[in-house]
C-alpha cells in the first residue's frame, strides 16, 4: 500500500508539529507557508500579518504545561516565557527534527480545490498549481480580527488588539482617553500596560459578560501546575468544586471594581492576570459594563452613563477563517465548525484540521496529541468512524465541552485538554486501530496518489 502525498497549510505551532509527526512516520509532505519564517502567531512582526504578539507579551500558560511532551522547554526559561523565547523554542524544535527541509516559504496556499475523484488541486503563491492526496489545514485561528458590533459610529481612532505593538506603535497612545473592549488575556495585558501613570492616559475597560480573574501564582508556584482535570470524575462535579474554591484564591471580580460576571467560574474562558486587580484597585484603571452605542467620540454605556474617548481598542477575539476554501465547502459562521475530535469533517475523507480549539490550559500538547492521530491515520494505522457516527459524536462532544459555556463565538471551540487527550489516547486511537484492521484499505481513500505535493 502506497502512502499519500500530504500538503500542510501553515508553519505555525500546528503545522510544525504536524510536519514532525509525518516525519516520524516517513510520510512525504510539503508545508506551505505564506511567510518567510516559522512560528505563525509567535513570530513577532510576521510579514504575513498573522502574528497577534505585542512587544511586552508573555505566555499566560506556564512552561510546565506548555512544553511538547517529546521536546521539553529549556530548563533556564522563566515560568512564563516572553514571546521571543517561545519563538526561539519553536526554532529549536524545528532544528532538532529538520522540519524546515519540508517547508516552502513565501508559498502559501491561495486556493484549495477538492477533485471529484479525491485529492486536491492547490493554487500557491509563487509556484502555480500543485497536487496532493491529502490536505491538512493548520493555518491558525488568531489572525482574522473580530470587532465588537455596536450601533452608531465612533469617530476617534478605532483599532484591534491584533494591531497593537506597544504604547507608541502603530499609534501614539499616550495622553489619551482610551476605551478597551473585552476582558480576555490580551485585553487585560494591554489595559495594564496603557494605564501606567507614566503614559498619562485615562483608561477604561468595557466588558459585556464580565470575567473571572485567576492568578498566575499560587503558593509560590505557577497556578496552572495545580490544574489537572480527571476523566474518572464527572466534569460537572469538577467545575462545581472549582467554583467553590476560586473566590478563596482570587476573590470576586466586583471586589476590585469589575462588573459581576453573568456566568459562573469555568462557564467562560477565565482571564489570567496578576496586575489587572492591582491596577483597578489602585485607581489607575476603571471598568464599565457593556456599550449601548457610539455617537461620535461619545460612548454610551448600558448603565445610562456616557463618556468621551479618543481611542477605542477592540480586544474582542478572532474569526475562524479559511480564505483558501470556497465558503460553501468549508466555513465557520460565528466561529462554529463541526469537526470530529476537532480534526475530521464528516464526509470528506482526505482532509484534516489541526489546532482549531480553545484548549484549556494549553495548546502545544493539545496539538501534539492531535497530530499523532492524524499521522497514524495517514499511515493506515487509524481509521475514523462513518460520517453518521462522526456527526453523533460531534454533538455529544459539543454537549460535553461547550454546553455549559457562555454561548459566544469565543467558546464554540472550547475544550479541556486533559479530558480530550485521555479520550484520544485511551478510547479513540484504540478504536480507530480496530477499525483500520477491519478495513481492506485503511487510511485516506486517495492512497493511490492523484499527484505529487512536491
Amino acid at each position: 500500500m502506497s502512502r499519500p502525498q500530504v500538503a500542510v497549510i501553515g508553519a505555525g505551532i500546528s503545522g510544525l508539529t504536524m510536519a514532525k509527526m509525518l516525519g516520524d512516520y516517513g510520510i512525504d509532505h510539503v508545508v506551505y507557508e505564506a511567510s518567510n519564517r516559522i512560528g505563525g502567531n509567535w513570530a513577532f512582526g510576521n510579514p504575513n500579518g498573522h502574528s497577534s504578539a505585542y512587544r511586552s507579551l508573555h505566555i499566560d500558560t506556564s512552561k510546565h504545561q506548555l512544553s511538547f511532551k517529546d521536546f521539553p522547554m529549556p530548563a533556564d526559561f522563566p515560568d512564563f516565557p516572553h514571546h521571543t523565547q517561545i519563538k526561539d523554542y519553536l526554532e529549536q524544535y524545528a532544528a532538532a527534527y529538520d522540519l524546515k527541509d519540508s517547508i516552502e516559504f513565501e508559498n502559501g496556499i491561495v486556493h484549495a480545490d477538492r477533485l471529484a475523484d479525491g485529492g486536491w488541486e492547490l493554487t500557491t503563491q509563487r509556484t502555480g498549481t500543485r497536487r496532493a492526496d491529502v490536505l491538512v489545514v493548520a493555518n491558525g485561528h488568531h489572525w482574522d480580527p473580530r470587532f465588537a458590533e455596536k450601533p452608531g459610529e465612533f469617530t476617534g481612532l478605532t483599532m484591534h488588539s491584533h494591531a497593537y505593538i506597544d504604547p507608541r506603535e502603530p499609534h501614539d497612545l499616550t495622553g489619551r482617553r482610551i476605551l478597551i473592549i473585552g476582558l480576555g488575556n490580551s485585553a487585560a495585558d494591554i489595559a495594564v500596560e496603557l494605564s501606567s501613570k507614566t503614559l498619562e492616559n485615562e483608561v477604561v475597560i468595557s466588558t459585556r459578560s464580565g470575567a473571572w480573574i485567576v492568578p498566575k501564582y499560587l503558593a509560590g508556584k505557577p497556578a496552572d501546575k495545580y490544574y489537572r482535570t480527571s476523566p474518572h470524575i464527572p466534569f460537572a462535579w469538577q467545575r462545581k468544586l472549582a467554583q467553590v474554591f476560586q473566590p478563596l484564591t482570587a476573590g470576586r471580580p466586583e471586589d476590585y471594581g469589575l462588573p459581576t460576571p453573568n456566568h459562573k467560574f469555568f462557564e467562560a474562558h477565565p482571564t489570567q492576570s496578576v496586575e489587572l486587580p492591582l491596577r483597578l484597585g489602585s485607581g489607575d484603571l476603571r471598568a464599565k459594563g457593556d456599550i449601548e452605542r457610539f455617537d461620535g467620540r461619545t460612548v454610551h454605556f448600558e448603565d445610562r452613563t456616557a463618556e468621551e474617548f479618543d481611542v477605542v481598542l477592540h480586544a474582542t477575539g478572532y474569526n475562524i477563517t479559511f480564505p483558501f476554501f470556497d465558503p460553501d465547502f468549508v466555513s465557520a459562521p460565528e466561529n462554529h465548525i463541526r469537526l470530529y475530535k476537532r480534526i475530521f469533517k464528516p464526509g470528506v475523507d482526505d482532509l484534516a484540521f489541526v489546532g482549531f480549539a480553545q484548549s484549556t490550559p494549553t495548546l502545544f500538547p493539545f496539538v501534539e496529541c492531535q497530530t499523532r492521530l492524524v499521522a497514524a491515520w495517514l499511515a493506515g494505522r487509524y481509521e475514523p468512524p462513518t460520517a453518521a457516527e462522526m456527526e453523533q459524536v460531534i454533538s455529544a462532544d459539543e454537549q460535553k465541552y461547550t454546553a455549559h459555556m457562555v454561548q459566544r463565538p469565543r467558546h464554540t471551540q472550547q475544550l479541556d485538554y486533559f479530558l480530550y487527550e485521555h479520550d484520544l489516547r485511551v478510547k479513540e486511537l484504540p478504536a480507530g486501530v480496530r477499525r483500520a484492521s477491519e478495513k481492506s484499505t485503511p487510511g485516506p481513500h486517495s492512497l493511490h496518489s492523484v499527484g505529487s505535493a512536491t
